[in-house]
């Protein structure tokens, strides 16, 4: 426990650090980065969101039959680049899951970090297509798969490199920018490409939050299944679930979840809706089926590292229900397992003594994602975003503790996983000073200071990597939700803002 104090402690020294040296909190950006910045959002302000609508056209979710560098819409995705690269006078080389557009020739090179690839989407939820830059739905924001997460940020990086090159700077490095096509959904090819390719000096990810992050939580899953084999038999006539369902995908925090309540009664229907009208920004829709009640609700979907920006609605649904004793059906089970062990809270008070937080890096989350139906019974996942702070041994333990006694009181569980890696810290990124005088110049935020977030980047791959935005501090990360969008006034803050780091870090 010491040595976690002690790491945090310097971390936090390490965030501040840049902040204490003379000179540091009243510079400014370059006289010839801001006026490149000025000239980027001045000349490509229609060009940057053309480029953006061109990007998003493509639907790049991963195929889990066929990699990425021989999936038909991730190499038309990287041919468009390919197009975009030349139009704009830049060199491009495609490594199949890795594309790397260029500029200039230095053996020193800044390195701009993103990713090609998006989350999956359900086009049920849009009011246009999610690969269709939606310009008019909502003024002011642009809408589509992969606005925000990341293909807005590669729009922004292809016209912050073509303003340098347009006022001719005299760079003394080269500027690359990456693309990877397998951020969301496999890691390892970025990770094999990596030992043989060698990565620019110095990087900047753009696919987080400012003012730059510094430290990232670790993502973790607890899986188990709540079997069919051993489950209760309800008595005749014992009102109890007999179906749960709920969840899209891993990273995402929940929108949707349904119930089917067997035996239900009026008064039963009445206990339900009353206890779900208490939960705020919930929705819920009821239906008579013969003696059975069906349960329709409605949360808000977010990204699972940012479970405060979302409304879970497998936890509240299991929670709405909690309005009597439930037999351990399969589906019963599921409801009494997510409000014994997680209720509706985000920390993991309730499953056994797992909660913790690190001062720098915040508390670990826990938030249910998926509920599948398995031939066997019915999975539950939940999805954690853990800080510094305890070892994985520890944690595994503890989970294990807390499923351990949840068993002894309830039903054996079944395909039991628990894993999880390691948080991430930066403590040393020479190019702090730059971000943050440059952050701070454009958007009048005066004193930033570094931060760390729930999600994990590809900065933890790349040498001396930060994440610097797209998402603003105290704004919604639209990401993995069904409503993702960047408005064009954070667009064009971000071009701007891009510029003048490039201008200051490549000169």
């Amino acid at each position: 426990m010491k040595k976690t104090l002690l790491a945090s402690l310097l971390l936090a020294c390490a965030a501040q650090a840049w902040a204490d040296t003379p000179n540091h909190a009243q510079a400014v950006p370059g006289e010839a980065a801001v006026k490149a910045a000025k000239y980027a959002v001045t000349t490509y302000r229609t060009a940057v969101v053309d480029t953006l609508a061109k990007l998003v056209s493509y639907n790049t979710v991963a195929d889990p039959n066929v990699p990425s560098d021989r999936d038909p819409q991730h190499i038309a995705f990287k041919n468009a680049l390919k197009s975009e690269a030349a139009r704009l006078g830049f060199d491009f080389a495609d490594h199949g899951w890795v594309v790397v557009i260029g500029m200039g020739s230095s053996e020193e090179r800044v390195g701009i970090v993103t990713h090609g690839d998006v989350q999956p989407v359900d086009p049920s939820k849009w009011k246009k297509s999610p690969f269709e830059l939606d310009q008019t739905s909502e003024p002011g924001k642009l809408l589509a798969r992969g606005a925000e997460d990341d293909k807005g940020p590669i729009a922004t990086a292809l016209y912050a490199m073509k303003s340098l090159k347009d006022q001719q700077l005299p760079l003394s490095k080269r500027i690359e920018l990456y693309v990877y096509m397998g951020e969301e959904s496999n890691w390892e090819p970025l990770v094999e490409f990596l030992k043989t390719h060698e990565p620019p000096q110095m990087n900047i990810t753009l696919d987080a939050e400012y003012p730059a992050v510094v430290a990232e939580k670790a993502s973790g899953t607890i899986a188990v299944t709540l079997p069919k084999a051993g489950a209760a038999v309800p008595g005749a006539g014992e009102p109890h679930i007999s179906a749960f369902a709920g969840g899209f995908f891993n990273s995402q925090i929940p929108e949707d979840a349904s119930a089917v309540v067997a035996n239900a009664t009026p008064a039963l229907e009445a206990q339900v809706k009353a206890r779900g009208a208490r939960q705020d920004g919930m929705r819920y829709e009821f239906e008579w089926k013969g003696s059975e009640l069906h349960v329709r609700a409605r949360g808000v979907s977010a990204h699972s590292s940012k479970p405060e920006d979302g409304v879970n609605a497998v936890a509240m649904l299991a929670d709405a229900l909690a309005v009597r004793p439930w037999p351990n059906t399969t589906a019963g089970a599921v409801v009494n397992y997510l409000n014994e062990m997680v209720g509706t809270g985000l920390y993991g008070e309730k499953f056994g003594a797992i909660a913790y937080r690190d001062s720098f890096m915040g508390p670990m989350t826990v938030a249910p994602t998926v509920i599948r139906q398995r031939a066997d019974g019915i999975e539950v996942s939940l999805n954690l975003r853990r800080p510094q702070g305890k070892s994985i041994e520890q944690l595994t333990n503890e989970v294990n503790a807390a499923l351990a006694q949840w068993q002894g009181r309830n039903l054996p569980l079944s395909n039991i996983v628990v894993r999880t890696g390691e948080p991430w810290v930066r403590k040393d990124a020479p190019q702090l000073p730059v971000l943050m005088n440059v952050f701070s110049y454009f958007t009048g935020i005066k004193d930033p200071k570094p931060i760390a977030i729930g999600g994990g980047t590809n900065s933890r791959l790349f040498p001396n990597a930060v994440s610097f935005g797209p998402a603003m501090p105290g704004k919604v990360y639209t990401g993995h939700s069904e409503h993702e969008f960047i408005t064009l006034k954070q667009l064009h803050l971000n071009l701007q803002m891009y510029t003048a780091v490039l201008a200051e870090l490549a000169k």
